[in-house]
């Protein structure tokens, strides 16, 4: 049985988030987490699981070297993954998120023939014109009677991503842009397409990242049903890659690899929506209850936090001034953990402003 420390640290450290583990590369951080969310900070999701990643390094990854993308993966939101990935995990999660975005369509009046046009539509104007941001495809999709305003070219381009015609390629100015994912990624992935095989692989990709976890933690991650998860569990415990320990899953031998407490802390300062905060359907072993509503203030909101040993001890947010980090404490900070967080202000300071 693991007591709840145990549990907080060896999920910390699969994510590389304590016991000193990080990553020498995006690629490497994106591929040990394999999903960094993406909706508003993937670089510092990226960065802080690092050891010395620049903000270009990260850039790098993305555009020249291709070796992270940016879509649309688990639940349907916003995340960064082995390029070499993408196509299998679109290929399993994509029909379930298409299917739970119908009734969208349907108010937004997007019916199956005109997303199908859309499709056509884009993948020429890409394959034309490309790369291209969101207001020039919708400039584009207002030739099919698309209004430009509204959800509609938003749904229209993400159903794009969905279908396999583009993804997130380079950004301009600050801003992403769309290419053709054939044009884009490599066309061969390591992973042959099989519907079980990649269950149980994204399952397996999920405990690396997360464990001890839960299939229903494994469930609301990926967003598949509680029956899917509980079959790639059934393929997992087949191939004996996994263990048990009072009702929580682990790789085989993970439990073994449980780090002892160190006498320095180990400090992180998470973006907001981190993985760490939103892998899992509880909260209990990451964020002391008393503080949950520090975290979690409501409307959808999950806000920038800092962990100490993988436990939140604060959240933090950029100040009025230009290199201002501002750290709101739960509790009064011991002046050792102290001293962490402020090289790690430090370092938040030097990767959103680097010096030229």
């Amino acid at each position: 049985m693991l007591d709840h420390e145990s549990v907080r640290r060896l999920r910390a450290c699969a994510q590389a988030l304590a016991g000193g583990a990080r990553e020498d590369s995006a690629e490497a951080v994106v591929r040990r987490v394999f999903g960094i969310q993406a909706q508003t900070a993937a670089a510092l999701g990226i960065r802080v699981r690092g050891r010395d990643i620049t903000a270009q390094a990260i850039r790098t990854a993305y555009e020249k070297e291709r070796s992270i993308v940016r879509g649309w993966y688990m639940r349907g939101t916003l995340h960064t993954i082995p390029s070499d990935d993408a196509r299998w995990v679109l290929r399993l999660l994509s029909p379930r998120i298409l299917a739970a975005t119908s009734r969208r369509y349907q108010q937004l009046g997007l019916d199956d023939d005109l997303r199908q046009r859309a499709d056509h539509l884009i993948q020429r104007v890409l394959a034309a014109h490309g790369p291209l941001t969101r207001a020039e495809l919708t400039e584009h999709l207002t030739t099919l009677g698309i209004p430009p305003d509204g959800q509609a070219p938003f749904h229209l381009i993400r159903h794009a991503a969905l279908t396999g015609v583009l993804c997130h390629g380079p950004q301009r100015a600050g801003e992403a842009t769309y290419v053709l994912l054939n044009d884009w990624l490599p066309t061969t992935g390591r992973f042959r397409w099989e519907e079980g095989a990649a269950l149980a692989e994204l399952a397996h990709r999920y405990l690396a990242a997360h464990a001890p976890a839960t299939l229903e933690d494994f469930a609301a991650w990926s967003g598949l049903p509680i029956a899917w998860a509980r079959r790639a569990w059934k393929l997992l415990a087949e191939s004996g890659v996994i263990t048990e320990y009072g009702g929580l899953t682990m790789l085989a031998g993970r439990v073994e690899e449980l780090p002892g407490p160190s006498d320095t802390p180990d400090v992180r300062m998470l973006p907001a929506y981190d993985n760490y905060l939103i892998g899992y359907r509880t909260r209990e072993m990451s964020v002391p209850a008393l503080h949950q509503a520090r975290v979690w203030p409501g409307g959808g909101l999950i806000r920038p936090t800092v962990i100490a040993d993988g436990l939140a001890i604060a959240t933090w947010s950029r100040g009025s001034g230009a290199r201002s980090i501002k750290v709101d404490a739960f509790e009064p900070v011991p002046p050792q953990i102290q001293r962490e967080v402020d090289m790690e202000k430090d370092a938040v300071v030097r990767f959103l402003r680097p010096t030229t």
